[in-house]
């Protein structure tokens, strides 16, 4: 008996892609269901069914149910259609969704010269087509999966790894029928055809398990986010603050620079949601935290607390120069209306400020500074007051 594994033949392997093309089709309608879904997936989602056509189109013609001269344009022509839909939802999950659109037209270039190719020569000349930009459209992908590396998950790089390897080995089966006819020692053509097959069906894989991990990991990334960052202004929200407050309590009880906080109240908001709408008092927030972050070092946190009051952590800035900060802040706030699509509205803002003391805690760093933003707004609002001043006044 021989101990060789025996090897599927290319009809068995374009069966199996069609099955498990069609199969992940199923699997993505109930993943993919609901009325909001990610353009990215949805994308991503069409691909596999187009793909799924294409494999068992040309199945079929292997099976002789579907003539050639039917099946393997037709099916080719689905394939390179889907694989470049996939590979422009990989660059819209990228945040590239510009890369989109020539991905699509290249994707028809690409039938237009398989179409060429098949013309000229059935066998030969069609075959290293169908390897070449089959592989060129799955190291797209593989370089959308790998784009912005540094900011990229351990998954996100090890999918753009395989799935560009598995890319290469695709084209090589085009190449070795271009430039080496006859195979290169061991690893004649029909290995390397079974090679690229193979790599053929890991793609499916690993592109089916990998995008479905790499939602989940996102899904939890955002999760996490959401946690600590105010969806509204993209700043943190009050358990955030408190995160990024809590190393600098500490480091308040040992010899140094002092640490500045800077809390503050929008003046009669309430009448903007009255008089324009919530959506226009949505505006007003997400810009007036752009124009205070413009205001402030990198090394500077502003954190939305509650409602419309807001905190500043000054890293290393004495008392003064936090009022001086904060001065700067209410400067920018009072002179900069705001533009919402019914009107112009000008705000104004009342602030208390403080420094980190020894002894604090968390209430009473913000009792304290809370007591100096009211006594700004018992002053006449849209000032600022320093807590030893408040203190003082009390």
């Amino acid at each position: 008996m021989s101990n060789n594994m025996p090897m599927l033949d290319a009809s068995t392997m374009v069966l199996v892609l069609a099955l498990g093309n069609l199969a992940l089709c199923a699997l993505l309608t109930f993943f993919n269901h609901g009325p909001v879904r990610a353009p990215a997936m949805t994308f991503w989602s069409l691909s596999k069914q187009i793909q799924g056509g294409a494999w068992l189109l040309l199945a079929l013609g292997d099976s002789g149910v579907v003539p050639a001269p039917i099946s393997i344009p037709g099916g080719y022509a689905l394939l390179f259609a889907g694989v470049a839909i996939e590979s422009g939802a990989s660059w819209e999950a990228a945040r590239r969704p510009a890369w989109r659109t020539p991905t699509l037209i290249l994707g028809g270039v690409a039938v237009l010269v398989f179409f060429l190719c098949y013309l000229i020569d059935e066998e030969g000349l069609r075959s290293v087509a169908a390897s070449l930009l089959l592989g060129a459209f799955y190291l797209s992908g593989s370089v959308a999966l790998g784009w912005r590396w540094r900011d990229a998950s351990l998954l996100q790089r090890f999918l753009s790894l395989a799935t560009g390897a598995l890319a290469l080995v695709v084209a090589a089966r085009g190449l070795s029928v271009l430039l080496l006819p006859r195979g290169w020692g061991w690893l004649s053509n029909d290995l390397l055809s079974q090679f690229s097959s193979g790599a053929l069906y890991l793609l499916l894989l690993g592109n089916a398990f990998g995008v479905l991990l790499l939602t989940r990991e996102r899904l939890q990334d955002t999760l996490e986010r959401l946690e600590t960052i105010d969806p509204l202004t993209d700043a943190p929200n009050r358990r955030g603050f408190f995160q990024l407050l809590a190393p600098w309590l500490a480091l308040a009880r040992r010899p140094g620079l002092p640490t500045g906080l800077i809390v503050f109240d929008l003046d009669g908001f309430k009448r903007i949601n009255d008089s324009y709408g919530h959506p226009a008092g949505d505006v007003v927030l997400h810009q007036m935290v752009a124009l205070c972050r413009r205001q402030l070092r990198d090394s500077d946190q502003l954190g939305r607390v509650v409602g419309v009051e807001f905190a500043v952590l000054l890293p290393r800035t004495s008392l003064d120069e936090a009022v001086m900060v904060a001065e700067r802040i209410r400067a920018a706030i009072d002179t900069t209306p705001v533009k919402s699509e019914r009107a112009m509205i000008k705000l104004t803002a009342s602030f208390g400020v403080t420094t980190i003391r020894p002894e604090d805690s968390t209430t009473s760093l913000f009792q304290r500074a809370d007591e100096a933003m009211q006594q700004a707004k018992r002053a006449g609002r849209n000032r600022v007051a320093p807590a030893s001043e408040a203190v003082a006044d009390i």
